[in-house]
């Protein structure tokens, strides 16, 4: 047998391995292997599918579990190199509500529902693989010659589920990936599968999605971004720019927001839409969020210890820290350790960040408020529940989110607008407006009584030390 060592790709969680100290990839060990040593490698497939059998399928549905499945579909891959196969994974997007509304026995007889439809379909054609991954996801591994023949198998599944009776809207997902060839790693057909799934799940428009090069290209910046993302913070490739809050009345300089920017020394400049959202999903954004937090205050300790001008700067608290039980004690350790009054650091937080643990986020703003910190409630008016959120929230400062004032030519959007500004001055809360890029907006919005905005009619996000530098002029020395 060739001498490499098995192991785990780290990508994709497909069987790999070494050989002269380089990784392997799965099809590369296969494309390694001779002809006998390809049917030993087939026959320890099937061995290990078909030992303990009932170990390797899920009892309710009598279907294969992941770690049977992964066997069993690779196996019928390679033995069938001549066929082109398709990943399909079916999800339900309010499996939870079922349970809920309807009893866990409703729910299991769904389940089982799911199992048969999909042995209809092993019936009908060779080489089919099912799997009953987990809770409500299932998936197949399927021979197919046109797309069509998946989309009708799709089509076929969810009319079977459609007529169990149920007193419930049961809405089934799939998401559909096919094989590049028959060495295509089983695993990363399902993970492809699954965010094609994800594209549609809960839509109730779409029944199905096909993984294609837009989601592959999206996968491939995920993976970068995972990998790279500890190297980056420990390389200082983060940038923490700072975008000013003006007076509206005179232009002046009265706080800023501080944001990052990954400048990524082989691609460039990527965009905060594209690696936060993935931060968010994994939980390195507490590492992000931390590594701005400590930019920052070092900034304002430096400028005070040096008697330069100083104004608030407001840093992003990202809903992940609802369940980090450290992060208040960071932010109270960060302003002893660089000697800066609290009231120089806004806490910016959205909505969503009180949607989850609800009590202890409130705890934790209320003991940060009590410190010296002002809380900043961020993207104002853009979820379903906020005057809840404003009446419950210990919040000294509202930021109105753009949309209130893109168009403010129309007379209803300057009617909401105006008795916004009205009821959030008789709360006694200090307001600030984002994205001001028209003259027009800022005339309105001072005719309304606000007078503090955050825009490109003044400033786009600019570098630190840029901030700095418009602090240093001698018009901008105004107290706060």
């Amino acid at each position: 047998m060739p001498k490499w060592k098995k192991g785990r790709n780290r990508e994709c969680g497909c069987m790999g391995g070494e050989q002269n100290g380089r990784e392997w990839s799965a099809e590369q060990v296969i494309k390694s292997l001779n002809e006998k040593e390809l049917e030993l490698y087939l026959y320890s497939l099937h061995k290990l599918a078909e030992n303990n059998l009932e170990s390797n399928r899920q009892m309710m549905t009598e279907l294969y579990n992941l770690r049977g499945f992964n066997y069993k579909a690779a196996e019928e891959m390679l033995q069938n190199p001549e066929l082109k196969f398709a990943m399909i994974i079916l999800d339900f997007a309010n499996f939870k509500s079922i349970n809920e509304f309807c009893g866990r026995s409703a729910g299991d007889d769904l389940l089982k529902c799911v199992a048969d439809a999909l042995r209809v379909q092993k019936k009908k054609r060779a080489h089919v693989v099912l799997s009953h991954v987990r809770a409500d996801v299932f998936a197949i591994l399927t021979p197919y010659e046109k797309k069509s023949d998946l989309v009708d198998m799709v089509k076929e599944i969810d009319e079977q589920i459609a007529s169990f009776q149920i007193a419930y809207k049961v809405l089934p997902a799939f998401g559909i990936c096919v094989a590049e060839s028959y060495t295509t790693p089983v695993s990363l057909m399902k993970d492809c599968a699954t965010m094609a799934l994800n594209t549609i799940k809960g839509k109730f428009y779409a029944k199905y999605a096909f993984f294609d090069d837009k989601m592959r290209d999206q996968m491939m910046l995920n993976k970068m971004i995972e990998n790279d993302i500890i190297g980056a913070l420990e390389e200082n490739q983060l940038a923490v720019f700072v975008q000013p809050k003006v007076d509206m009345r005179n232009g002046r300089i009265i706080g800023g927001e501080a944001l990052v920017r990954w400048l990524h020394p082989e691609r460039g400049t990527v965009s905060p839409a594209q690696f936060l959202p993935v931060l968010e999903q994994n939980g390195l954004i507490i590492d992000v969020d931390v590594y701005v937090w400590t930019k920052v205050f070092e900034m304002i300790g430096r400028r005070l210890e040096e008697g330069k001008h100083v104004v608030p700067v407001s840093i992003n608290i990202s809903r992940s820290h609802v369940f980090d039980r450290d992060f208040r004690k960071r932010l109270v350790g960060l302003a002893a350790q660089y000697h800066v009054p609290p009231e120089y650091v806004f806490l910016e937080l959205t909505e969503s960040g009180f949607s989850e643990q609800e009590d202890v986020m409130y705890e934790n703003m209320k003991f940060l408020k009590e410190y010296g910190f002002t809380l900043s409630m961020d993207d104002f008016g853009t979820g379903y529940s906020t005057m809840t959120m404003l009446k419950n929230q210990p919040v000294d400062e509202i930021k109105i989110d753009r949309g209130f004032i893109l168009d403010i030519r129309n007379s209803r959007s300057q009617t909401i607008m105006r008795h916004t500004i009205q009821m959030l001055h008789e709360l006694d809360v200090s307001i600030i407006v984002e994205g001001v890029e028209e003259k027009e907006q800022q005339d309105f919005l001072l005719d309304c009584g606000c007078r503090r905005a955050q825009g490109f009619l003044y400033y786009q996000p600019m570098p630190a030390a840029e901030f700095e530098c418009l602090l240093d002029q001698k018009e901008n020395k105004i107290s706060f």
